[in-house]
């Protein structure tokens, strides 16, 4: 009820605000740094999307100074939160595997938020999450966040949200190379190259990276290597070509958390390669997409895996008539692999599904977009199920927008958790319907822009560890979550901005890694040469562990960068993170470091 009581306050303030802003012509509205892939398969203004949607630009990726992208996006995106355990990695193992909340929706292991490079799903066939490492920020163009179910376009795993991380593409003919290294506090290093090379219709992009950490405890150090290729061909002006595949191989140890210290190593081998065939003609786009994930993992207990993640993606959206777009489409994958711990092994099952999905959009009267869609999934081992999906987009001016969506979710249990440690074959899937409603505003000549979104969650067949069995997982029962999300952006001056964001999230159960309240503020200042970047992240009531006794945890951290562009192919710069040397834990018992600094340099040539 005190939802719907803010969102008609909110609504009533809106029409209040638009009796004194200038009617502008819709179609101006639609700028490139609007225009969304993810929430549709296809080019579509954010605001038409009825899908709550975030963009993290190239630029906010690298003012933050951040290593990680999943990091980047627990300061950007709204009702998002990854763990954190060190400060390099997310870790394996007790606490580890950096879990992702969204909307306060989580699951062990992360399983519920759907990771894609370039539109291609990046997880694990045996524990069904992807490893947060691999992905570094020096690859990323930009990324798009769905916030909230997309089981509609993208099946299980995009039950709470969907990240998709677009890679960096060599746009201009030569070559382009980039060259960084960085030090800090506890002998952290970083060190990355890209280079790229663009010739009529071919185009090319590579990259290495290495990182590497003694740690701020005893037994945490931490080392990562990974490579990434990508290159495309541009066969006609309808048709073009692109293929690629990375490599990472990092080695972590976890000394345990403070109460049960330990010496636990892990050794982790993950790649990954897809290739995509795109078309885009006057009345209709889209594309054919393989991919292939495989990883090897071996833990110092004695635990060993092997996973496999293989998959086809074909879809075309149609332009039917005017102002009418329907995307139709068919996904398969098959998923799995096999693990041992000493003599003792686990053939585990493998795993296939299919999927047929159609998904319309319809615009009226120049200002309502209808869209609603259709998803039938079948798993070999759970059998079909139907997602619906309904949302409406109103575009009031060129200003003021308004969505409402309803959609829903749809988790299967992973191979883990059936099969593996204490299986439980009898596990039933993840169900939710997510309702929301969004008012996007433009104030100032577009140099104010905010987002307000409400949600409700109810759900049901939340898969969790229900004590005393600690290694099986169980059907626990209902869910249910509401909560408002804010964003906003304000550019001050052309050298000036202001970004933040704040969410609310009332949980009926107790969650691991979602707090109820979490805000981010960032300041960045451009002078002549120099770029000042502050920001300030505050959590409360994060619950860092269930049971046997919960506990919370609340913090306050403040961050800062300060660049200096050198000369036009050099770019030095200084970061301290934890300033305020906050004493905090984000997963129980691994207490997180102090005031921490790092340094480095950045050549383009």
């Amino acid at each position: 009820m005190k939802i719907i009581k803010i969102s008609i306050f909110f609504l009533v303030i809106v029409f209040s605000i638009n009796i004194i802003t200038a009617q502008n012509n819709i179609s101006d509205s639609i700028r490139l740094s609007e225009v969304v892939v993810t929430g549709s398969k296809t080019e579509i203004s954010r605001k038409l999307v009825p899908l709550s949607v975030s963009q993290i630009s190239r630029s906010d990726i690298e003012n933050s100074g951040q290593i990680n992208v999943l990091t980047t996006l627990s300061s950007f995106v709204p009702g998002f939160f990854v763990t954190e355990r060190s400060l390099l990695g997310f870790g394996v193992g007790t606490g580890g595997s950096g879990a992702i909340t969204m909307r306060g929706i989580s699951s062990q292991p992360n399983s519920s938020v759907l990771v894609l490079i370039d539109g291609h799903p990046q997880y694990q066939g045996i524990f069904g999450h992807p490893l947060p490492d691999a992905y570094v920020a020096s690859d990323v163009e930009k990324v798009e966040v769905i916030r909230g179910p997309a089981s509609i376009l993208y099946g299980s795993n995009a039950m709470s949200g969907v990240i998709n991380m677009i890679t960096k593409k060599q746009k201009e003919d030569g070559v382009k190379l980039n060259l960084g290294a960085s030090y800090g506090s506890y002998n952290t290093q970083k060190y990355h190259g890209t280079i790229g090379y663009k010739k009529d219709k071919w185009n090319v992009f590579a990259s290495a990276n290495h990182d590497r950490t003694d740690g701020f405890r005893e037994n945490t150090d931490f080392k990562i290597s990974n490579g990434y290729l990508k290159t495309g061909y541009e066969i006609n002006k309808n048709l073009s070509l692109q293929a690629d595949a990375s490599i990472a191989k990092y080695d972590a140890n976890d000394n345990g958390p403070l109460h049960a210290p330990a010496a636990f190593g892990i050794d982790i081998m993950r790649g990954k390669a897809a290739l995509s065939l795109d078309n885009r003609f006057e009345k209709a786009t889209g594309s054919f997409k393989v991919y292939h994930n495989f990883g090897e993992h071996i833990l110092s207990d004695g635990f060993q895996s092997t996973d496999r993640n293989s998959g086809l993606m074909l879809y075309e959206t149609f332009k039917l008539w005017n102002d009418n777009s329907l995307t139709v489409g068919t996904d398969l994958k098959q998923y799995g692999g096999k693990a041992n711990r000493g003599a003792a092994a686990n053939q585990l099952k493998t795993v296939n599904e299919m999927a047929l999905y159609a998904y319309t959009s319809q615009q009226l009267l120049q200002k309502l977009n209808i869209n609603a869609g259709l998803r039938l999934e079948n798993n070999s081992v759970y059998g079909s199920e139907l997602i619906p999906m309904l949302g409406l987009s109103y575009m009031q001016s060129a200003q003021t927008s308004f969505k409402a969506s309803a959609s829903k979710g749809f988790r299967s249990p992973t191979v883990m958790e059936m099969y593996l440690y204490v299986p439980n074959d009898s596990l039933q899937p993840e169900r939710m319907m997510n309702y929301e409603i969004s008012w996007l505003q433009s104030l100032f000549n577009n140099k104010l822009q905010f987002e307000l979104t409400a949600f409700w969650v109810e759900g049901e067949n939340l898969i969790q560890i229900v004590p005393p069995v600690v290694t099986m997982r169980q059907n626990a029962g209902t869910f249910s979550n509401k909560g408002i999300e804010l964003s906003a952006k304000y550019e001050i001056a052309k050298n000036f901005r202001l970004q933040g964001n704040y969410s609310f999230t009332d949980i009926e159960k107790p969650v691991l890694a979602a707090p109820r309240h979490q805000a981010n503020l960032s300041v960045n200042y451009t002078y002549k040469i120099l770029n000042f970047n502050i920001s300030g992240q505050y959590i409360d009531e994060l619950y860092t562990r269930i049971n046997p006794v919960p506990a919370t945890e609340s913090y306050l951290l403040l961050n800062a960068r300060i660049a200096a562009q050198v000369l036009p192919q050099l770019n030095i710069f200084v970061m301290g993170s934890n300033l305020l040397n906050q004493k905090y834990e984000i997963n129980y018992g691994y207490p997180m470091p102090g005031t921490y600094v790092n340094a480095g340099v950045n050549v383009k040539i």
